[in-house]
């Protein structure tokens, strides 16, 4: 899905991400890496399957886009160090040609020994690259001159059938100053947003980026 923001093309890829082929650049958000080993050594039942689709995912990103930058919009990982780390660091180490950075968000809890062991270049808050400016949360506040994309929201919306069924299902969101990434993880949750007139969502579902019409 193609659309523009401040005059800037970008690309709403169903994986969960956003390529801005302008600037060789794959944003993504919110993939609390190490979150489903997290809740297996609690004790939690969660389907060891759920990490390698976050890794596959991810892959398949990279190798579509080929990019030069991949900047993950905070929470990439979920907690404490855990051998789901490694598991990013290998894909890391496999596309050695794209830079892999971190705007730190509230779950980035790793010590800074981690991130350099993986050569991971870390953006304290904030980092803006042309018209966008990139944080974790959104901001309460954006400035007059700069676009807001962030993560940590795990946007959703409702649809709703002919008869009482439902379902809710992930989206990006865009207002008028700031927009808002799905989480990329596998095992994140969502939260139920409510569009306003003018915004505009775009809704992941079989594998497709569509357009959510709403008054």
């Amino acid at each position: 899905m193609e659309l523009e923001l401040l005059n800037e093309p970008i690309t709403l890829l169903p994986q969960k991400a956003i390529w801005y082929k302008q600037r060789s650049t794959v944003l993504m958000a919110d993939l609390h890496f190490g979150k489903i080993t997290h809740f297996r050594k609690s004790g939690i039942a969660v389907p060891p399957r759920a990490n390698e689709k976050n890794a596959e995912l991810l892959i398949a990103v990279l190798q579509h886009t080929r990019a030069e930058r991949l900047i993950f919009l905070g929470d990439l990982f979920h907690s404490h160090y855990n051998e789901e780390w490694e598991v990013l660091g290998q894909v890391r180490r496999h596309f050695v040609s794209c830079s892999f950075e971190l705007v730190l968000g509230n779950h980035d809890i790793l010590s800074a020994l981690q991130y350099e062991r993986n050569k991971m270049v870390v953006h304290l808050e904030k980092y803006q690259m042309g018209n966008f400016l990139f944080t974790h949360e959104p901001l309460a506040t954006v400035p007059e001159t700069v676009y807001n994309l962030s993560g940590h929201v795990h946007p959703a919306v409702q649809l709703r059938g002919p008869g009482k069924q439902s379902i809710t299902l992930p989206c990006f969101y865009f207002g008028k100053r700031q927009g808002i990434l799905p989480a990329f993880g596998s095992f994140t949750g969502t939260a139920r947003i409510v569009p306003k007139k003018n915004d505009r969502i775009f809704v992941i579902a079989d594998n497709k980026v569509i357009a959510y019409p709403h008054e």
